[in-house]
């Protein structure tokens, strides 16, 4: 019988704003998907069209979140690692191994291993790192309509140039991240940290 092993990735790690979302996949071997890769290298269109066959074709597919909030308490690394964790712990099928992007293991039931640039050499991660990115960006676009003039439709809340200079002109919102130095700097500036 073959082994069930679940891809996962996150997404969000380097932005100012918003949660960081973490994905897992447990891929059908039997409805391989063309065009898998890390999700960086897609475009937008390439994303969410993978991403709606990852949701359809694959055995399951969960995700798992830290909320800006959440990050500031633990640390972007122990956040991210919580979304993985939970990512894995929302799967309908229990895998019987779970291979992470990256360095670090979150902290799972099962046999886990992190590999170095996985989402660019293994199919359930690249799956992984796609349907995050594209919830994500979703998310993001949303978000954009609650808190106009940040840009967020358009760099995700990462710290662009334009990201930044609003966070001058606007202040913070409760969804950045109060201990990244960007938004930090504001908070000292204008004396409310």
């Amino acid at each position: 019988m073959e082994l069930l092993i679940a891809g996962v990735d996150e997404v969000g790690r380097g932005c100012l704003a918003g949660a960081v979302i973490a994905a897992a996949v447990i891929l059908d071997i039997n409805k391989p998907i063309a065009g898998l890769a890390d999700s960086k290298i897609l475009t937008e269109k390439k994303r969410e069209i993978l991403a709606q066959q990852i949701q359809q074709q694959a055995l399951a597919v969960a995700f798992g979140r830290s909320e800006a909030d959440e990050i500031d308490r633990v640390n972007i690394l122990q956040a991210s690692l919580l979304a993985m964790q939970r990512a894995v712990e929302k799967l309908s099928i229990k895998p019987d191994k779970v291979l992470v992007d990256g360095k670090y293991c979150p902290k799972v039931t099962c046999e886990v291993e992190a590999i170095i640039k996985g989402d660019q050499t293994v199919a359930a991660i690249s799956a992984a790192s796609i349907i995050a990115k594209v919830a994500r960006d979703q998310e993001m676009r949303n978000i954009d309509s609650i808190y106009p003039g940040y840009g967020f439709k358009s760099h995700k809340g990462y710290p662009t140039k334009f990201h930044r200079q609003a966070l001058q002109t606007l202040g913070i919102t409760p969804i950045h991240r109060k201990t990244f130095a960007p938004v930090q700097k504001i908070l000292i500036t204008t004396s409310i940290f």
